[in-house]
């Protein structure tokens, strides 16, 4: 059950199945975003403590090691195994992430089975991984086969911090890899939890070792590490791309990037108003705005644009105030004092450039990071809350005429992580999936996620995808094998 008296039990480095002080000495403070209370000093990782959290991925790598040489179908019994941990310890896992995240226990709760099931899924695979012959011309036998890519770097940040570091654990380990695991300083205690869940598992020495710390150091210490075959980031694209530069000035190590977003929900008149407005409201406000495919341009078609605004504002509106471990609560804080001071700096933008203030738009109190859900009308394209990710409660209501002027307004984005359309003409909804620059598109729906859909964006909004079995491809290496007859 929920408990905000949660104890901490992990704050060190975990390299080699061993919790660690950092090699410097140094700590973090890790807050409370309810309260703005230290929760805990964490262990500071830098690049020393990267080096040695590599050398033992690299060592757990190594042909004859007990990993390397373990069966598949054992991999997959351990991986499985580690789910079942976490299931058993879901409570204390959902509580830490609320104190630490500051979203209700609830969603942590939900972002724990998600997590769960995400293991159990990829453990699945773990020997079905295999390669193919190929009619190849001359006297050859050829086939291909998959290997794991080696010491993977995992970089995750703090909206979703139990789910993403599964999503980045899970098909590395399916597939046999080692991982050195970055959690978001921000929201460190859930990925040290699942580092001792992991060695209770059972898993070998230097497979998994997580070295909490900040980006511009321990970040970049696994972005730049030679001996690092792969680097997974999720996080903004301004990161993004200085990782890749990293990863291309070392060792031209592999990269998968899942960054931002400024997702588009078009909505046409033919669908019902009350039913778009919930489902909008749901799209945006969903973890507080702190979700990278957000739906944050709202699109409306004029016929309906003035009613759905009333019906927008109003469900935006009156909602109760209250802290992570409140079962009422409906506004939680936003993660940390920067991400609070950036949401309403955006506020403030669109007061300035004329959008119509429809609901909220302003801090709630002092005692925490809260900002009440606002809603903006009378939105244009090239406002700057229409154009950059506010990664916030912020819903920005656009009007539009026809669907192929709503196509290309949507396009007009350096991003295409998502996009989601309502109408009941499908053959509305198939032109619009078929011309959208975007990795997902949900049509009569939004947000609709699991572990065996494959996610990920186009353009700026990242490289590679992440779950489903197009997930395992980027922990993989193909080698292709002739034999002359």
């Amino acid at each position: 059950m929920a408990n905000p008296n949660v104890k901490i039990q992990y704050n060190q480095i975990f390299i080699n199945n061993s919790f660690v002080n950092s090699v410097s000495g140094k700590t973090f403070a890790t807050i409370n975003p309810a309260n703005k209370k230290t929760i805990a000093n964490v262990a500071e990782g830098d690049k020393e403590d990267v080096d040695l959290a590599v050398n033992a991925a690299r060592a757990a790598f190594q042909p004859t090691s007990e990993w390397r040489t373990m069966d598949a179908s054992a991999r997959g019994k351990l991986i499985y195994k580690f789910s079942e941990l976490m299931e058993k310890n879901k409570i204390n896992l959902a509580n830490l992430e609320s104190l630490d995240n500051g979203k209700p226990y609830t969603s942590s709760l939900s972002d724990v089975q998600l997590a769960v099931k995400v293991l159990q899924y990829f453990a699945g695979f773990a020997d079905k991984i295999h390669g193919k012959t190929i009619p190849s011309d001359g006297p050859y036998f050829t086939f291909t086969k998959r290997q794991p890519i080696g010491v993977v770097g995992s970089i995750i940040p703090w909206n979703y911090p139990i789910v993403l570091a599964i999503v980045k654990l899970a098909p590395a380990l399916a597939t046999g890899c080692t991982v050195v695991l970055k959690p978001a300083e921000q929201t460190p205690l859930t990925a040290l939890y699942l580092a001792a869940l992991s060695k209770e598992t059972g898993f070998p020495d230097g497979v998994i070792n997580v070295v909490p710390g900040y980006g511009p150091t321990a970040g970049k210490a696994i972005s730049s590490h030679p001996d690092v075959n792969k680097v997974t980031f999720t996080g903004s694209t301004e990161v993004g791309k200085l990782i890749m530069e990293e990863a291309a000035k070392s060792n031209l190590k592999r990269v998968s990037l899942e960054l931002g977003g400024k997702s588009p929900l078009v909505i046409f008149d033919d669908f019902d108003v009350d039913e778009a407005a919930k489902i909008a409201h749901d799209s945006i406000f969903v973890n507080m705005g702190q979700n990278c495919c957000a739906a944050s341009r709202t699109f409306v078609q004029e016929n309906i644009y003035d009613a759905f605004v009333k019906k927008a504002a109003q469900l935006a509106s009156n909602k109760k105030v209250g802290d992570q471990f409140d079962a009422d609560t409906e506004i939680w804080p936003l993660v940390s004092e920067e991400q609070y001071n950036q949401v309403l700096s955006y506020i403030e933008s669109g007061k300035k450039e004329g959008a119509k203030l429809e609901a909220g738009g302003s801090k709630v109190g002092d005692t925490g990071y809260y900002v009440y859900p606002t809603v903006f009308s009378n939105v244009t394209d090239n406002m700057k809350i229409a154009r950059e990710e506010i990664f916030g409660p912020v819903q920005q209501i656009i009007k539009f005429k026809t669907l192929d002027e709503v196509i290309n307004r949507a396009n007009d984005t350096k991003y295409g992580l998502a996009a989601g359309i309502l109408t009941k003409n499908m053959d509305t909804a198939m032109k619009y999936m078929d011309n959208i620059n975007a990795g997902s598109v949900w049509i009569n729906s939004y947000l609709v996620y699991s572990a065996q859909i494959t996610f990920g964006g186009f353009n700026q909004s990242g490289l590679g995808r992440e779950l489903g079995e197009d997930g395992l491809k980027e922990y993989l290496e193909i080698k292709t094998v002739s034999i002359r007859q």
